[in-house]
């Protein structure tokens, strides 16, 4: 009888503790704890090297940003654990002794005294909000926190810990408070600075350091007198923390790139190619340069990796949150009037077409095109000048002569090629006007197109996301060849820099838009393309704007503070010295040498034809075999250029091989004795 009593006595504890267990199961199956992965989080825009640019406030415009513990600086780590719960890698959620303390507090004072709360219970707390310090809500807390353990790893409990913990006002999270008070990521703190980050939460909006100084430094020594006690700082590291000064003002959260990272949040495109440092420095800069302008003059610039097309720096206005300039349109976007801006195109295609070199001489008068009659923006004339001083003065007539010759629909079809589209009214074609602006673009399309230059002729495809791929050079379509490309790089290298600032070794060409709306600057070098606009977001005319005195100075400026210091281009191994040999159709642009009229004196490529597909086919020995050229015509001996490039031989008979094309499209220019000009355009497979 008594086996059986003791045997029924063992089954019902037996029953009762299993009846315990399942009830603790469907308890937390039932009611679990709230899922810390479902608060929201601040959503932030980082750069190339994962920094930083802007964080977006979460609901009721807090601060709350997320961070691994990775990224904290393990000393703070070790003094939040000595201070707050130093048992916390032992316990189960619940400090047992904690809890005892509090308990025998309670009893004999007749409230709450101290919570005993561990880190865990305060993540719950956090992740439970409520406003009472009752023994319901605490057991709550406490059965939570068990809850929170059974789940999730101890450094996941920490690092929430550090994501949700308050610090005043609307910040919570350690991320938010060190970016705040110290202006910095909390990687590396002091001393100083990791105690009073430990003393904050405990009374956030009483030890507010902007408010309450005093309290504020009275809790952070208390900290560190604590953290020497318990070793977990040395006596001379505290000795210097106590007398480091207080932060007493909050620091602006980062906000760089006001307009592109507010387009990448609504792409949810949260890391950019945009580089921190070079962004930060740029809009400093451009805040400099705004002081010294009208205050309703808005600026924009955008820096580009010359060989990738990577936007390494992108500021839409130079005061993004201005009313009076209307600093939220983004103006890299913008479509404006380009001013002079496209004139190295035109001249690029005219050495491209072997019809002017650099020292061609060309007339700048008065001249009716058809009924168009520009004039240049001085309103005086030069006479005869060289293309390469045209060019550099940016005088008007010689670079609407050198379109008319060109063709306005050929230099609009090679932009169309290259990913840029000239905008236009509708139903119309362009025009001379072209040469002086006379069509819309925006700071992204130039900045694109001048990239040709230091890529030998071909445009990168301009991109903010480092999971996009720049445009492959090879597959790219070519604006020009090689040396077209060098020549216009070449005397945009001898323009001479803005007043009031050091000459750097780039390439620059600035422009104005009719009527002093838009003042532009372009610069590259061989590391970075670099585009800078000036003028009113609405368009409206401002006097005396011009691209030299109001962009210029601000394209040199940046260039000076970019990391990498502007690299001089190299020129290509065959550039045709204008110097040395010139044929005398290239002497003079424009001037008809005296020639005999018959058709057996006029030069002509027969073969290839002009738009022709040619084939390249190879030779037993693998070796692709050379295009033959036939010609008819002109006086022997015929010099060759292929992009621009001088064959290395001359020719005296009427068909001849030239095995220096490469795949693609390429020029073939044939210029006789007497200085005749043929062309022809053809593409390679």
């Amino acid at each position: 009888m008594i086996k059986a009593f003791k045997g029924a006595k063992f089954m019902g504890l037996v029953s009762a503790l299993t009846a315990l267990a399942m009830g603790l199961y469907l308890g937390d199956r039932l009611f679990p704890p709230p899922d810390p992965a479902k608060l929201a989080l601040s959503q932030t825009v980082l750069d190339r090297n994962g920094e930083l640019l802007r964080p977006y406030a979460v609901e009721g415009g807090r601060w709350r940003l997320a961070v691994k513990l990775a990224d904290i600086d393990p000393l703070l780590q070790r003094m939040i654990i000595a201070y707050e719960d130093k048992r916390f890698y032992a316990h189960f959620g619940v400090d047992p002794l904690a809890s005892v303390r509090a308990a025998k507090q309670l009893l004999t004072s007749g409230h709450i005294v101290s919570g005993g709360s561990t880190l865990t219970m305060q993540v719950a707390r956090l992740l439970e909000p409520r406003d009472n310090r009752s023994v319901k809500s605490k057991l709550l807390q406490m059965a939570r926190a068990m809850q929170l353990e059974r789940r999730y790893s101890k450094d996941q409990i920490l690092q929430w810990y550090f994501t949700f913990a308050p610090y005043g006002g609307n910040l919570e999270g350690v991320r938010a408070a060190s970016l705040s008070w110290f202006g910095k990521e909390p990687r590396k703190l002091s001393v100083a600075e990791a105690a009073l980050l430990v003393a904050l939460p405990q009374s956030p909006e009483a030890r507010r350091p902007d408010k309450f100084p005093a309290r504020v430094l009275a809790a952070r020594n208390r900290v560190i007198a604590r953290m020497e006690r318990a070793g977990v700082i040395a006596p001379e590291d505290a000795a210097l923390a106590l007398v480091e000064p207080l932060p007493n003002l909050r620091v602006d959260l980062p906000a760089l790139a006001a307009h592109e990272t507010n387009a990448a949040r609504l792409h949810q495109t949260l890391q950019l190619t945009i580089d921190g440092q070079m962004q930060r420095d740029v809009e400093r800069v451009m805040r400099a340069a705004a002081k010294t302008l009208d205050p309703s003059l808005s600026m924009a610039v955008l820096v580009a990796d010359a060989q990738t097309g990577e936007v390494l720096a992108r500021a839409g206005s130079s005061k993004p949150f201005d009313q009076l300039s209307k600093g939220w349109v983004d103006m890299t976007r913008a479509v404006r009037s380009p001013g002079s801006t496209l004139k190295p195109f035109i001249y690029g295609l005219a050495f491209e077409n072997g019809i002017a070199l650099p020292e061609t001489l060309i007339e700048d008068r008065a001249t009716n095109f058809r009924g168009y009659q520009p004039k240049n923006f001085s309103q005086s004339f030069h006479g005869t000048v060289s293309v390469r001083e045209a060019l550099q003065q940016s005088l008007n007539l010689p670079a609407v002569q050198m379109l008319d010759a060109v063709g306005p629909l050929r230099l609009a079809s090679s932009f169309r090629e290259a990913g840029v589209q000239l905008k236009l009214p509708r139903n119309t074609s362009p025009t001379l006007a072209v040469a002086l602006g006379g069509v819309g673009l925006t700071l992204e399309d130039l900045v694109t197109l001048y990239s040709a230059f230091p890529r030998g002729g071909v445009p990168f495809t301009l991109h903010d996301m480092p999971t996009q791929n720049s445009r492959e050079a090879g597959a790219a379509p070519q604006l020009f060849g090689t040396n077209a490309s060098w020549y216009v790089a070449d005397i945009l290298a001898g323009t001479p820099a803005p007043d009031g600032v050091s000459p750097l070794p780039i390439s620059y060409k600035t422009g104005t838009s009719y009527g002093y709306r838009d003042a532009w600057a372009l610069g590259f070098s061989a590391n970075y393309v670099v585009g800078v606009w000036v003028g009113r977001a609405d368009g409206t005319a401002v006097a005396d704007l011009t691209g030299r005195k109001a962009a210029a100075p601000l394209l040199f400026n940046v260039f000076a503070t970019l990391k990498s210091a502007p690299k001089q281009l190299l020129p290509p191994k065959a550039v045709l010295n204008s110097a040395h040999y010139m044929p005398a159709t290239l002497k003079h642009f424009g001037i008809i040498l005296p020639q005999e009229a018959t058709a057996q004196h006029q030069l002509q490529i027969m073969f290839p034809p002009d738009g022709a597909k040619l084939y390249r086919v190879a030779d037993s020995a693998g070796a692709l075999r050379p295009i033959v050229l036939r010609i008819e015509g002109g006086q022997g001996p015929y010099h060759v250029l292929v992009n621009g490039a001088p064959n290395n031989e001359t020719f005296s008979g009427t068909a001849f091989s030239v095995d220096t094309l490469a795949t693609g499209f390429s020029n073939m220019t044939v210029i006789d004795a007497k200085g005749l000009v043929a062309a022809v355009n053809v593409f390679l497979q």
